[in-house]
């Protein structure tokens, strides 16, 4: 069964502001958590057109959807191709662009995948080193450690998992393949430990999270997805529509809040102007001046949710 806890539920249901019988998207169905509320939420005359790239999510969300299915379109598509899907919604088209009145996105993996022990994206598990979102997609964990050179490893073990010791790291995976391939979890997290001081191993969460982390970021290309398709929402919010991004990580956050800083409006008047004269306008306003984050309850029930952070912007 496809479980999976959906993280600041209510605030962001609340956040999209839901009308009835509007057009609503969610990037990221995973456990179609966010999708069933908001399809509830909808009359006959509103349409939710949810996205995933994984077949089980979208296998679970058929049955879990089924009572609102005249309301749902689900879309098999990497959230990077959003404007070029909607584009094929007519529901979703007015003056030749796509306009809706919500989109969501929720950056967390699914728990399921991250403890399905054969996906290889679980520290805990032995898997065959895979961490593909979409099993389509080329790019494995495996052909990184394999095959990209030790600067490589270590910066994107730096930059998308904030490892301090990324260097002794991707030294230990480099001499570790000239004998014998890197294959499995396994294999990685022991090579992850050698190169992590024994005090440092000592304390905190386990010594190969940031890495794991850091090398599903890479085979998935998250950020640059991200950032690509916070560009497209934008564009694709019909006046009054909102964006509601919820993220898990400080890179995804600040991505978020420059993107919608962008298009907030800003008088580019110099300071001592009296009235502004600029007339520069805004795209998007901010509903929250800072992110929300998870209430006691919810951090006591689900402790993936403590680094999640939701961010609401209204087109203007």
């Amino acid at each position: 069964m496809f479980h999976h806890v959906t993280v600041l539920m209510e605030e962001a249901i609340e956040g999209l502001n839901i009308n009835p019988d509007g057009i609503y998207v969610d990037c990221t169905l995973g456990g179609a958590g966010h999708s069933s509320v908001i399809a509830s939420r909808l009359s006959e005359k509103g349409l939710l057109i949810a996205f995933d790239q994984d077949d089980a999510a979208l296998a679970n969300a058929e049955i879990r959807l089924a009572p609102y299915m005249d309301r749902v379109k689900l879309v098999r598509s990497n959230f990077r191709y959003l404007e070029q899907q909607l584009r094929l919604e007519p529901r979703a088209m007015m003056n030749g662009l796509p306009q809706v009145d919500g989109i969501l996105f929720d950056l967390g993996v699914s728990s399921p995948q991250l403890d399905e022990a054969e996906r290889g994206f679980s520290y805990n598990h032995d898997a065959e080193l895979d961490m593909r979102m979409d099993r389509n997609s080329e790019l494995t964990a495996k052909e990184i450690v394999n095959h990209w050179t030790e600067q490589e490893i270590a910066k994107i073990l730096f930059e998308y998992g904030e490892e301090k010791f990324s260097r002794r790291i991707a030294g230990k995976i480099v001499a570790a393949r000239e004998n014998a391939p890197i294959e499995s979890t396994v294999q990685l997290v022991e090579l992850i430990k050698e190169g992590i001081p024994a005090a440092a191993r000592r304390t905190g969460p386990h010594p190969a999270k940031r890495s794991f982390q850091a090398l599903r970021i890479a085979v998935n290309d998250e950020l640059g997805v991200f950032e690509e398709a916070l560009e497209q929402t934008i564009r694709c919010l019909a006046p009054g529509g909102r964006a509601a991004v919820i993220t898990f990580h400080s890179l995804e956050d600040r991505i978020c809040k420059q993107t919608f800083a962008k298009y907030v409006e800003r008088c580019t008047c110099p300071p001592g102007f009296p009235m502004c004269v600029c007339g520069t306008k805004g795209v998007v306003k901010l509903i929250n001046r800072k992110p929300i984050e998870s209430g006691p309850e919810e951090l006591e029930a689900n402790p993936r949710a403590r680094s999640a952070k939701l961010r609401v912007a209204q087109k203007l």
